[in-house]
């Protein structure tokens, strides 16, 4: 049986979706963030989750979820997930990361299908990340940002292995 952690990085509350700013007001955004990061959450089930966070009202959203947090204070999204994941390295065999803006996810313990090393799961342009899974001990540095799936499939040569 794979031992797997579905690890959830979200920022604040208050600053997500701020390209809606101009179509939403900021409780409005807000509370779609905080619904998106619920549904990714309940799709997590029955696989522990644990919220990547630097932000105490986030912290206290996701413990009362029965998330655990791990408090990654001052540093960008691709370091707190890279060192989030390798703190991963000795308890599980697998981690999901899953991004908390997916409004449509349901079940993300299906992408543990198999013994890939990396599992990608793109964007519907085919240009970000959405989710990605890992082996936690491969050492993949993770390069989210405008075109992250080439970056990820890059970085998965980088590591000996591919993609799927």
């Amino acid at each position: 049986m794979v031992r797997a952690v579905v690890i959830v990085p979200i920022k604040s509350f208050d600053e997500a979706k701020s390209r809606l700013s101009s179509s939403l007001g900021a409780a409005e955004r807000q509370y779609l963030a905080k619904h998106c990061a619920e549904t990714v959450v309940a799709a997590a089930q029955p696989l522990p989750v644990l919220v990547a966070c630097d932000d105490d009202d986030v912290a206290t959203w996701a413990v009362a979820l029965g998330a655990t947090v791990s408090w990654r204070k001052g540093r960008d999204l691709n370091q707190t997930v890279t060192d989030t994941v390798a703190a991963q390295r000795n308890e599980f065999d697998q981690v999901i990361v899953a991004h908390s803006d997916l409004p449509l996810a349901i079940a993300l313990g299906p992408l543990l299908v198999g013994h890939h090393r990396i599992t990608l799961v793109g964007d519907r342009h085919g240009e970000g990340t959405n989710v990605a899974v890992v082996d936690p001990s491969c050492g993949f540095r993770f390069q989210y940002g405008a075109g992250s799936l080439r970056r990820h499939k890059i970085e998965a040569r980088r590591i000996g292995t591919h993609a799927r």
